[in-house]
């Protein structure tokens, strides 16, 4: 009988699929439902031998024994005890109870929870009088770990045999449609939910959020929002997360304000999204704010807000104080090296961002992931290391075996193309092992454009306007290339197919923020209530630089007019005007803070490096593509960038 029932249990050995991470009430005692999370699966324990546990663990199978079952099923899911689980479901299947309902249902959900979701549904589709329960358990499996299309198609299933959802089956199924950015099987889903009316329910409405937020419809997700009365700091949360991923990082501040006004307190998950999002719209002090919200509120000692943190600093031009926050970590996981070596990237500090990837492979032995390779990669372009890069790229696959994506390509082709080394970043791209998107062909041409290839800039656009048809970007880069060439004809056709496609160029724009308010100065702009004191600092500066040396580069000019006026529109640049104004509105000794939309000119450039002497000022740039430290008349890229 022992060797029988070991032949079972080893018959019955599933395939391994991660596990499932969200609970589910208790099948026995419907009225009890918990959302609280699973107990932590406790340390490897000696097995106990099969003769034993049939002795003195599995009670007989006997009528008046199903509760002891149940029982010892309970104590097996609460410990993932994935063993005795497995001798106990061999037992049953002789005793003739291995489908009852409610046991196998345990059953189901012990594989679910122990990482063998294959097996749980082949049980599954063997018990034939199936409650909502056991629906619920096999389709939260899949909407957590996958195939995200079963856990829809068990849902399908589920309404055909006639079984209503519940407001545990809707968040599961809703998970899996944002996982799939499935919105119309969503929004069938959503008329469900209101028809069953559990649309006010918290939890159902968090999930519908999420999903909406998954698949880019924001606006959905806020009216939805808005219409429920009651809510809970989880509903705050999604909708905070739905704006701050889909690139509204102001509504999520201002969203995370109203919460607070409101009487709720904040989360963990509430500071590391709203931590998220400064970071993203590089709004240093409300930033802060939030850095000392969450010190008041106690969460000074959690690594995930100071790992939040330090990607918000290092990306909000403050690299050193997030290098203060990565040293106090208590745990440094590979998130934390990844924020702090990708900030050393965006701010040209190559040096840094290498050995600080030498002491987390040997010092601390992290191994790198793909985003720890993109930051390298990042910062060796930044820092023009050329055969630094090179030995990275190949040593991802060789030494880490981690196969290059398009990214990768992207920060190698950009290098090897700004160090002037445009015919091998072409066959790079030619021997890339999938199909190159705009970004790496973008790369491309914008080398071209700083090395003034002309033949090859041609190539790069047409393989851009197949990919990106409607990117006025893309023309504007070629135009620049022929008027770099003296070719004006050529730039005067480029920009006339522009006109014909309706396609128009980006208006070039840089903002400061003064005492908690944003400033935003266009070319030559006017507009400004302080344009007089502004314009007068300009001309003062320029009195200086002239004294100190400087000439205007008109190059960056790529219009067929005079020189003249080529040096007035230059001198009015928007990075300019933002930081004349800075200087007038702050004291003496105030670093400045810039953000423009497009790549800062040569011209602007130079002469921000005189303005960083004359004035005794550090000056942060972030344009499209990096930050630049301006002081003491030197930039940090060095002048490569």
């Amino acid at each position: 009988m022992h060797r029988s029932l070991n032949r079972t249990a080893r018959r019955l050995e599933p395939l391994a699929v991660p596990h499932s991470r969200h609970p589910l009430p208790d099948s026995s005692h419907p009225r009890q439902l918990s959302w609280s999370s699973p107990p932590a699966a406790t340390p490897p324990r000696r097995q106990q031998p099969l003769d034993d546990l049939n002795s003195s663990v599995l009670p007989r199978s006997t009528p008046r024994h199903y509760d002891d079952y149940l029982n010892l099923l309970r104590s097996f899911v609460s410990r993932k005890a994935l063993e005795p689980g497995k001798q106990l479901h061999a037992r049953l299947l002789l005793s003739g109870l291995g489908y009852n309902t409610i046991l196998a249902t345990k059953l189901v959900d012990l594989y679910c929870l122990c990482d063998h979701v294959t097996y749980a549904h082949k049980l599954f589709d063997r018990i034939t009088k199936r409650n909502l329960f056991l629906w619920n358990v096999l389709i939260r499996a899949y909407a957590w770990t996958g195939p995200h299309e079963v856990a829809l198609s068990l849902y399908y299933q589920m309404l055909d045999c006639g079984v209503a959802p519940d407001n545990f089956t809707f968040p599961f199924v809703l998970k899996a449609c944002s996982a799939l950015s499935a919105l119309e099987a969503g929004r069938g889903i959503h008329e469900l939910v209101v028809s069953t009316g559990w649309e006010t329910d918290v939890f159902v409405g968090a999930a519908l959020i999420d999903m909406y937020a998954k698949c880019g419809c924001v606006d959905h997700a806020r009216e939805l929002f808005d219409r429920i009365p009651n809510r809970d700091v989880v509903l705050w949360n999604s909708m905070i997360a739905a704006y701050a991923q889909n690139g509204h990082p102001s509504e999520a501040l201002l969203l995370c304000r109203d919460m607070v006004a409101r009487g709720f307190t904040p989360t963990l998950a509430t500071l590391v999204t709203v931590i998220s999002a400064s970071a993203d719209a590089a709004a240093l002090p409300r930033g802060r704010e939030i850095h000392g919200l969450s010190w008041r509120r106690g969460f000074d000692s959690q690594d995930k807000v100071k790992t939040a943190l330090v990607d918000m600093y290092a990306k909000s031009g403050w690299v050193k104080v997030a290098r203060v926050l990565f040293e106090q970590l208590a745990e440094k996981r590979i998130v934390s090296w990844n924020s702090m070596i990708c900030g050393y990237g965006m701010h040209g500090h190559a040096d840094e961002a290498l050995a600080l990837f030498d002491r987390m492979r040997d010092e601390d032995q992290v191994l790198p992931d793909h985003i720890t390779f993109v930051g390298l990669l990042s910062a060796c372009n930044h820092g023009g290391l050329v055969d630094e890069g090179r030995s990275f790229f190949n040593s991802m696959l060789s030494d880490y075996r981690i196969p290059p994506a398009v990214q990768h390509y992207t920060c190698m082709i950009d290098l090897l193309g700004h160090s002037g080394r445009l015919a091998e970043a072409y066959k790079l791209i030619q021997d890339m092992t999938m199909a190159a998107d705009s970004g790496v062909w973008g790369a491309l041409l914008n080398a071209c454009k700083i090395h003034r290839n002309v033949e090859l800039g041609e190539l790069a656009l047409q393989k851009l306007i197949e990919l990106e048809p409607d990117d006025a970007g893309n023309y504007v880069l070629l135009s620049n290339i022929y008027a770099q060439a003296g070719k004006w004809q050529e730039a005067a056709e480029v920009r006339k197919l522009m006109t014909d496609r309706g396609l128009k160029k980006s208006i070039a724009c840089s903002w400061i923020e003064v005492k908690n308010q944003v400033h935003a100065f266009l070319v030559g702009d006017l507009s400004h209530p302080s344009s007089g004191a502004i314009y007068a600092e300009l001309e003062r500066l320029e009195g200086l630089m002239a004294e100190a040396g400087y000439e205007p580069d008109t190059m960056p000019v790529f219009h067929d007019v005079g020189d003249d006026e080529k040096r007035n529109m230059v001198r009015s640049h928007s990075e300019r005007l933002a930081i004349a104004f800075g200087l007038i509105s702050t004291p003496p000794g105030t670093t400045l803070l810039v953000t423009k939309n497009l790549r800062v000119c040569e011209d602007c450039h130079t002469a921000i490096k005189f303005i960083s002497a004359i004035v005794g000022r550090e000056i942060i740039v972030r344009d499209v593509n990096r930050y630049h430290h301006f002081k003491d008349g030197e930039c940090s890229c060095r002048d490569y960038w």
